[in-house]
This record gives C-alpha cells, sequence and structure tokens, in this order.
C-alpha cells in the first residue's frame, strides 16, 4: 500500500550548527516523526510565495500546519495586544495560501495550535490573544483535559475526555462560520475545530509532543484515500483574508 505523503509547514528563523549562523527552515523533529509513526511520509514545506501553493498542495496527499508564531492580528481586523508576539508575515501569507488550495482541492488538512487558529482566521474568524495557565511556564509543556463534543468527526476519533500537551497562549474567539467546535478545555476555551464536508480539523494542543496517535493517523487514513481516487475540490470553501 502507498504511503501517503504528508506535507508540514516549518518556522523561518535565524538559527546556529556546527560553524553556521544563518537563516534556516526549521521544524521540530517531533512532527515528521509523528507523521511517520502514524504511517505517513514528511515532507518540510518552509514558506514559499503564495501564489505556488495550489502547484505544491497539489503534489501532497495530506497537509500539516504546524505551530508556532502568533498570527499577525491584522489578519483578523484587530490591533496588537502588546502581549501578542512578533510578527511571522511570511509564514502567514505561506500558510493561509496552503489552507484555502488545500480546501479548494480537497486535500486533508489538519492545523496544529497556530495551524488550527490560522484555519479559523482563514475562514473569517477571530482570535483571543492572550490567555493565561495554557503553558507550563516559558519553553514548558502542560497538560490538561479536551471534552469532545458528541456527533463531531474528532469525537469520532477520540471518544473519551482526553489529557493533551498544550502551550499556547492565544485561542479561537469569534469561531468562523464555516466551523464547528468539535472539543473544549475545561475553562472553555475551544480545543478542536472542523469543517462540514471536507477532511479538516484544527487541535489546540501539541499531539507531536504525546503518545496519541489517533489525531494524525486518521489525517494519515485520509490522505492514503487520496492517494487512490480523484480529490473533489470545494467550491467556495474558504476565502483567503489578505
Amino acid at each position: 500500500m502507498t504511503q501517503p505523503l504528508i506535507g508540514v509547514t516549518t518556522y523561518l528563523d535565524p538559527a546556529a550548527w556546527g560553524v553556521w549562523r544563518m537563516p534556516a527552515a526549521l521544524l521540530p523533529a517531533v512532527y515528521p516523526a509523528l507523521i511517520q509513526r502514524a504511517g505517513g511520509l514528511a515532507a518540510m514545506l518552509p514558506p514559499d510565495a503564495p501564489a505556488a501553493a495550489e502547484a505544491v498542495v497539489a503534489r501532497l496527499d495530506g497537509l500539516v500546519i504546524a505551530g508556532g508564531a502568533d498570527v499577525e492580528p491584522v489578519r483578523y481586523g484587530a490591533d496588537a495586544d502588546p502581549r501578542t508576539g512578533p510578527p511571522a508575515r511570511e509564514r502567514d501569507a505561506w500558510e493561509l495560501a496552503l489552507i484555502q488550495a488545500a480546501l479548494s482541492s480537497g486535500t486533508p488538512l489538519l492545523g496544529v495550535c497556530r495551524g488550527m487558529q490560522l484555519l479559523n482566521v482563514a475562514l473569517g474568524g477571530t482570535l483571543i490573544q492572550h490567555l493565561d495557565d495554557h503553558t507550563g511556564g516559558e519553553g514548558v509543556y502542560t497538560a490538561h483535559t479536551v471534552k469532545p463534543v458528541p456527533g463531531t468527526r474528532y469525537a469520532s476519533l477520540v471518544g473519551e475526555t482526553a489529557e493533551v500537551p498544550s502551550y499556547h497562549h492565544q485561542a479561537v474567539d469569534r469561531l468562523a462560520a464555516p466551523l464547528t467546535a468539535s472539543a473544549y478545555a475545561e475553562d472553555g476555551t475551544v480545543e478542536a475545530v472542523e469543517l462540514a464536508g471536507a477532511w479538516a480539523l484544527g487541535v489546540q494542543w501539541h499531539p507531536e509532543m504525546g503518545d496519541d496517535l489517533r489525531v494524525m493517523r486518521a489525517l494519515v487514513e485520509a490522505s492514503q484515500r487520496g492517494t487512490h481516487h480523484p480529490r473533489r475540490g470545494m467550491t467556495g470553501a474558504a476565502r483567503h483574508r489578505g
């Protein structure tokens, strides 16, 4: 059986290795490792011209929008809170274009943390710019429980309340109209979203930091089906905001 090719987006940041100090396309190794453990082949997607997104997605069987920097508030019509981090404009533009291309082509899509937030923004939603108590401190993950909403795709994958690894200070505020919230934290934070009529799921936590393969395995299985059957586009599913 052919393993599906899953693209995963990367940072573009200064880095150091050996004697070298220069900009680099970066991705924590746990992301491709999770894809591989779930049965897929991983391909890194560094920021590129948004116009290239359609051609890139056409070569993929599935797409993961990885975690990372805060989405620039101008993308959802807000002024920046002082606690919002510096913008990653190349990533914002590239990943919004990838999301639009994936939704338009019917390519299975998983958004992780920032990726879930960006999916919400891409479809017209907004974000809370700062939350307390969703990290374990600077650079330290915390764990909390999320409860699935019955009848959702996420609930069909993970039917019970589950403990998940978390590190974020932003979250969904106004949910985009096409999306459904499919899991919540105990404090009411939206922890998963999904799009009806498509395999498009976002999770606020970091599955790559844990041992639960169910969400990533579901993406890989959906992408596996796509390697044997023509994809069906979702006309008008996404509207790229800028």
